[in-house]
This record gives structure tokens, C-alpha cells and sequence, in this order.
């Protein structure tokens, strides 16, 4: 509306689309809450750690903004974050269909929500569109993500574990989004503070740039780094 109607190009402001993806992701998750509860599970433990109630809903509202954000700052490469969300699809489609089989999860002493096993073909989906669209984006791109893909996509996966309850799990399989946002923040806190940088330029992809690495080097090694934190992820499954 802007662009058409105003001919302005700013969009909209950051503290008004946090505003708005909050209020999105809370309707949501008040949604699941009212349909499988606000039970916290946490990795390694078996069975749940506490029931949050309906404090639940900001908790996994959070999760949601949180993870739709650091999979935007980590598209900055091309491929960067195509690849990570396509392992991080793979990792919970095997997740959500463990949770929606109540034989598998009383086995693995995972939550158990009837429905959820039909997720693994969202993230299936999101694995094939993902695929299909790295095809173009390899470098040199042809096209590009931006904020609209890649809020959604991250959006997408916290709210697949955020109906899995496996938030925690997240932080884990999505490891390499939550380095890629936390190299931001520490970044922004330290220099208002202090006036001078911890890595050379944030997020922390671009401080490797700096450092001398090719952008192909870059990419393949966060790719390496990604399959390896998503092994590390369903490796909770078994281990609790």
C-alpha cells in the first residue's frame, strides 16, 4: 500500500512488524495451547518438566518471532539459509512424525499429540520448495529470499515446535540461525556500550568475509555446521 499508494519506500517500521508478528504468533499458539496443552519439555529429560499453563502462549510466541528473525538475519549469502532451513525441515519431519505415533513416542518418552505426524508433509513441502529454489539461488543468485521467505520459513519451523513441543530441540537443530542472531545482538549491546566491535561485522557470516573467507567457503562450511547441530538435535530423541 505504501509503495503503490504513497510511492514511499521505508515499509514498515521494525517495532511495528514485531508488534504485528507477535500478536500473529500469539493467536497461534493460544490455538495449540487450547488443543494440546502448555507442557515444557526439555531435551534429555523424559517426559514433561513443567506445565506452563497459558504462560505458554508468550513463551511460544517468542519462539516463533524469535526464529522467523534469526533465520531473516542469516539470509545475507547466497544459499546461506536456503540449505540450514532445508536440514532443519528434514530433522523435523522426523520429529513430528514420531510425536503424532503414540507408539513411537511413549518408546522415545517424547510428547505424544494426535495430528501432528500430518507436519511431515509441511516440512516436506518445505524441503522440496526449498530445493527448488536453491537451484536458482546458488551463486550467483538469480533470485533472492528476502525478509518475506525467510520470516516465514523460520516463522514455519518454530511453529512446527512449538506444536511438537520441541522448542528447546529447536535451539539445537537450528543452532547455526541462533548463532547468526546472537553474533547480533552481542554485537549491537557491546558497541553501544563500549563504542568498539567484537567480530569485525555482524551477523557473524560476514565477519568470516572479513577475515579473508570466500563467500562459497563461507556457505558450505555453515551448511557443514548445520548438519551436524540437526544430527545433534535428533540425537535427543533417544537420549532422554
Amino acid at each position: 500500500y505504501d509503495k503503490v499508494k504513497k510511492r514511499s519506500h521505508k515499509g514498515v517500521s521494525g517495532r511495528v512488524r514485531l508488534l504485528m508478528e507477535f500478536a500473529i504468533a500469539g493467536v497461534a499458539v493460544s490455538l495449540i495451547v487450547s488443543q494440546s496443552g502448555g507442557m515444557l519439555y526439555l531435551p534429555f529429560v523424559n517426559g514433561p518438566v513443567v506445565d506452563l499453563g497459558w504462560w505458554y502462549v508468550p513463551f511460544g510466541a517468542f519462539v516463533i518471532v524469535s526464529f522467523g528473525n534469526a533465520v531473516n538475519l542469516t539470509d545475507g549469502l547466497d544459499g546461506l539459509a536456503t540449505m540450514p532451513v532445508i536440514i532443519a525441515s528434514v530433522a523435523f519431519m522426523i520429529i513430528v512424525y514420531m510425536v503424532g505415533n503414540a507408539k513411537y513416542a511413549a518408546y522415545l518418552g517424547i510428547p505424544f499429540y494426535l495430528g501432528a505426524g500430518d507436519l511431515a508433509m509441511l516440512c516436506g513441502a518445505i524441503v522440496g520448495a526449498g530445493l527448488a529454489f536453491l537451484w536458482f539461488n546458488a551463486p550467483p543468485a538469480a533470485v533472492f529470499m528476502g525478509d518475506t521467505g525467510s520470516l516465514a520459513l523460520g516463522g514455519t519451523l518454530g511453529a512446527i515446535a512449538v506444536v511438537a513441543h520441541h522448542e528447546f530441540v529447536l535451539a539445537i537443530i537450528g543452532g547455526l540461525f541462533v548463532i547468526e542472531a546472537l553474533s547480533v545482538i552481542i554485537q549491537v549491546f557491546w558497541f553501544k556500550r563500549t563504542g568498539k566491535r567484537i567480530f569485525r561485522m555482524a551477523p557473524i557470516h560476514h565477519h568470516f568475509e572479513q577475515l579473508g573467507w570466500s563467500e562459497p567457503t563461507v556457505v558450505i562450511r555453515f551448511w557443514i555446521v548445520a548438519f551436524v547441530l540437526a544430527l545433534a538435535g535428533l540425537s535427543t530423541l533417544k537420549l532422554r
